[in-house]
């Protein structure tokens, strides 16, 4: 059989697999004398961070620090690190002050100060938001900053297949063009970053992109890196109900945060709005099933409509076009697939069990979020810790300034067996597979841990 060939050899300093914030982020915080090649399955838009509509939060100041903390324990039933979650915490604000710096106009007072909202299960308002639609705010900035970087390449419609790897060791990664399916491509670098989301494409109603199918992991388990926790997936309690398949529109935890109500069929509130993520949605659920039917109701009745014409333009619209005008009344909500608080484990600098292989934002688990992740978290816990895989990487090339991978790499590259990856579609299957696969697996190990816990 003919050896399925490389098309094109790329060579980069640091590679990163994905444009939302985490790696565009890390792409910023890398030395700009140093080639970096950036890669996203779809088009540079097409990432879950450009659909966060809440916002992101922030320390408020040290006397909110003890109740910010105890916050993020609590929505994620203890199970976090705390380590990880100090470091966010801690971090918060100079990640905020760089955002502004690159643009992000994130609300403020009539005295110019910053605006905060507050979600739910937060015990105060420490959350910056621009309209309803913060992460396109934060993301589009941050693009727009890399794309006047020389040193840095961004390619659109690649698909990551595959790593080079040897010994433990990550010198790259295997690409397909989405519009050229018999090519292959290998992008070799000294270090590679994964953070190319999480896994919403998994599942038939999720707020996520549908090419977001958990890739990293299904080579992490192809080749021996490390999960944590893969089983730990967050359902969003208040997506928009419609009956035309496809991405579930968001509606963020802000509108209950301003006010907003749930309520049953016979218009009659249920539940507290402002408790944790997973508490609502399985009320919700619990409220579907008794009522057998398929959603609630989300009552902005309380909100004022200049506020909502203000701070939710996005949602407002959104709802017109499924023939909803929410500042008259309910909309239809259901809980859907939102988030993936599970991943490639890292350390506290967002580094693999793999060297030279780092993972930010949802692609990967610091143990930030432990079981359930505390609303407007994401965009700063992705923020946070790309910084620190970028300066965890300049402390290595700085420590290693003779060490070149791209010769290990083409060696490993001529000794491949190609022909594995000819097969695309059977290749995607078998990557979804053994994710579910896994996934199933930990949900059994985790659940037989809990009864075996609850008969001491």
């Amino acid at each position: 059989m003919e050896k399925y060939k490389i098309d094109l050899n790329i060579q980069a300093d640091v590679v990163i697999v994905g444009t939302g914030v985490s790696g565009l982020y890390a792409a910023l915080n890398l030395p700009h004398d140093k080639k970096i090649v950036m890669i996203t399955k779809s088009d540079l838009e097409s990432s879950d961070s450009f659909l966060a509509q809440g916002g992101i939060c922030v320390l408020k100041n040290e006397d909110d620090y003890d109740s910010y903390f105890e916050d993020t324990m609590r929505a994620g039933h203890y199970e976090n690190n705390k380590d990880s979650v100090d470091i966010m915490i801690r971090s918060s604000r100079d990640v905020i002050n760089d955002l502004i710096d690159y643009g992000v106009d994130f609300k403020r007072t009539k005295d110019g100060s910053l605006a905060f909202t507050r979600e739910g299960a937060h015990s105060t308002p420490r959350i910056l938001f621009h309209e309803d639609i913060t992460g396109k705010e934060i993301t589009s900035h941050l693009l727009n900053q890399v794309k006047k970087l020389e040193n840095v390449t961004l390619i659109e419609e690649m698909t990551m297949i595959d790593i080079i790897e040897k010994d433990n060791e990550c010198y790259g990664i295997i690409c397909r063009p989405n519009k050229e399916p018999n090519q292959l491509i290998t992008i070799t670098g000294d270090y590679t970053i994964w953070a190319c989301g999480g896994i919403g494409g998994l599942f038939d109603n999720s707020t996520n992109f549908s090419h977001l199918t958990g890739d990293a992991l299904a080579i992490s388990l192809e080749h021996g890196i490390k999960l944590q926790n893969p089983d730990y997936i967050q359902i969003h309690p208040t997506t928009l109900y419609s009956k035309t398949p496809g991405r579930r529109f968001l509606i963020s935890e802000s509108v209950r945060g301003e006010g907003a109500l749930l309520l049953n069929n016979a218009g009659e509130r249920f539940v507290d709005e402002l408790l944790p993520r997973d508490v609502v949605a399985n009320a919700i659920k619990d409220m579907m099933e008794e009522e057998n039917k398929p959603c609630v109701w989300l009552s902005l009745a309380p909100i004022d409509k200049e506020d909502i014409m203000h701070h939710f333009p996005n949602i407002y619209e959104r709802c017109l076009e499924e023939g909803y005008d929410a500042t008259k009344e309910p909309i239809p909500v259901v809980p859907a697939q939102h988030y993936f608080m599970g991943g490639v484990d890292v350390n506290r600098y967002s580094m693999t069990s793999m060297n030279r292989l780092y993972a930010a934002g949802e692609t990967s688990c610091n143990g930030v979020h432990g079981r359930n992740r505390l609303a407007s978290n994401s965009l700063l816990e992705s923020l946070v810790f790309a910084k620190r895989a970028a300066r965890d990487i300049i402390k290595h090339m700085s420590d290693n300034k003779n060490i070149s991978s791209h010769d290990i790499a083409q060696d490993i590259i001529k000794s491949m067996d190609f022909n594995i990856y000819k097969d695309y579609d059977k290749l995607t299957d078998h990557y979804k597979k053994i994710v579910l696969d896994e996934i199933e697996r930990m949900k059994r190990e985790h659940e037989q841990y809990n009864n075996e816990v609850k008969c001491r």
